[in-house]
């Protein structure tokens, strides 16, 4: 009752500001008086309420729900998770330099950084921490955060652990000296052809403009002529990031994008200098999963008639945030306003006010029929913009895409893909990766790898006897084509294991539809 009753008068108190604000009357006493009242409300509840409750819990749950009314991404981040939340965009953290998944109920190490504490001190993939420094965190239900809570740390602090290696019985004792670990925006980048050349980025942090000239100025030296800038599933990031990006694209003067809000002048960002790639064919890959700075990357290209943007509609997030530090050592990061692209395009989607229906709006795409043909998908006149070049494009829901590239929507995929979405596949490929890691090495490099190593009727027959055992079972065709498809795949995650991020997309490339329709483009 007491949540339920701050919440309500919280709710009532930004409503009166609302309307106020509409008639031109709220001045600046007004809105102290607001805040005033807020304060004697809370104190009144702190020292007059009839059961003991906890003022500063009742004050997060009433901002947390005003927040979550105003708009789906404004947000209260508390104190304890405030370093996890920005680290993210921040570049780089400070811990032993490990990546690691937990396995069976096991911290499991699935690759070291190069360079980093770990691989200077011998840990190796595949490797399984069964305690940290005095605490057993194998076989007790370890999730992620504790086991990043027990191994990050400030720089130069020691960490014990102990490990269980594959082939050796006693438990293996080492002493890291943790120290800063970056974090990189690039997956991989690597040339497809002689002339085409392949950039994956997962997200616009601080470090990402920097990261992206280099590996522009790497495949340049390879002969790259042709970019495919792959940002599918990229939520986004900082403005400013994606902003030097598109200015590496496209000709001086042009704009790429303007934001304004009610407290927020228009505010116009231009192209402003002579970019590397102004001379060079783009295609920008895009799906459901690419948000925010990344639909403003593609929204800039695509409303200046340059390149191509390949794939699937965007998820649509046209807000732009700020986050202001609060006095309890939290933050609110609150949507101060909009970005348009260059045509006018605001391209957020509509907000009921449910955000989880708001972020869950992928499943109507499924649904309605959409992520499997253009057919499906209907834009009101009323969101139609032209480009300098012709071209008709919309508004109001996410960068829809110059070349549309459904999934496949074919019934005898179904075994497979549910081989998949299960992670029987995954886990398969991982588990084959730990046991066989010595004779996989051998292969040296992941092209001899590809080439020369055979996914067996013995392997997929696992696979099988693994998806029976999760009550998964398909027909005779069904079964084909899953035993056509899993080899590529699983070639793929056994690369990665083995080899690094770089190996999985060189070997799935070819199944990506997304990818081979933009190749076939711009060759």
């Amino acid at each position: 009752m007491p949540v339920i009753f701050s919440i309500i008068l919280a709710i009532g108190v930004l409503l009166g500001i609302i309307i106020a604000k509409s008639n031109g009357i709220v001045t600046t006493t007004d809105k102290n008086d607001n805040l005033s009242c807020i304060n004697e409300v809370f104190s009144l509840i702190e020292n007059e309420y009839v059961d003991t409750i906890n003022i500063k819990d009742l004050q997060i749950t009433a901002v947390t729900n005003i927040l979550e009314t105003m708009d789906p991404h404004s947000e209260y981040i508390k104190p304890e998770i405030l370093n996890d939340v920005n680290e993210n965009l921040y570049g780089s953290f400070e811990g032993i330099g490990v990546s690691f998944r937990i396995e069976k109920d096991t911290i499991t190490i699935i690759n070291t950084i190069k360079g980093g504490p770990s691989e200077k001190v011998g840990i190796l993939a595949g490797d399984r921490i069964v305690y940290v420094g005095d605490t057993l965190v194998a076989g007790v239900k370890v999730t992620n955060n504790d086991a990043m809570r027990l191994l990050k740390g400030p720089k130069k602090t020691k960490v014990d652990v102990k490990v269980k290696r594959h082939g050796i019985s006693e438990l293996l004792d080492f002493t890291i000296t943790r120290d800063v670990i970056p974090t990189y925006s690039i997956d991989v980048s690597y040339m497809i052809d002689d002339n085409i050349g392949f950039i994956k980025l997962t997200k616009f942090s601080s470090t990402t403009y920097d990261e992206f000239i280099t590996a522009i100025k790497e495949l340049k030296k390879e002969g790259m002529t042709k970019l495919i800038l792959d940002l599918r599933g990229n939520t986004g990031g900082y403005l400013g990031e994606a902003v030097a990006i598109a200015d590496e694209i496209l000709p001086n003067n042009n704009l790429i994008v303007y934001t304004e809000g009610e407290n927020r002048p228009r505010s116009y960002i231009f192209a402003r200098h002579r970019g590397m790639l102004e001379n060079d064919e783009i295609a920008v890959l895009i799906d459901e999963g690419s948000a925010s700075a990344s639909e403003i990357v593609a929204g800039a290209l695509q409303d200046n008639d340059k390149g191509i943007i390949v794939g699937r509609r965007s998820f649509g997030k046209g807000l732009v945030q700020e986050q202001f530090d609060l006095g309890d050592n939290g933050a609110l990061r609150l949507t101060v306003a909009r970005y348009y692209t260059p045509t006018g395009r605001c391209i957020q989607k509509p907000f009921s006010g449910n955000k989880e229906e708001y972020l869950l709006e992928e499943y109507g795409r499924y649904e309605s029929g959409e992520m499997f043909s253009i057919d499906s998908i209907h834009f009101a006149d009323s969101l139609k913009y032209v480009t300098p070049g012709g071209k008709i494009v919309y508004g109001g829901g996410g960068i829809m895409p110059d070349v549309y590239v459904p999934l496949k929507n074919d019934s005898t995929h179904y075994y497979f893909n549910l081989m998949v979405n299960s992670s029987i596949l995954f886990q398969y490929a991982f588990d084959y990766s730990d046991i066989h890691r010595k004779e996989i090495m051998e292969y040296g490099d992941v092209k001899n790898f590809d080439k020369n190593f055979h996914f067996t009727d013995e392997m997929f027959n696992e696979l099988v006897i693994r998806a029976e055992q999760k009550k998964i079972k398909g027909n005779k065709k069904e079964t084909e084509v899953a035993r056509e498809l899993s080899e590529a795949l699983f070639k793929a995650y056994v690369a990665r294991n083995i080899f690094g991020d770089e190996a999985f997309y060189v070997i799935y490339e070819p199944m990506d539809d997304i990818l081979q329709k933009a190749i076939e483009l711009l060759q």
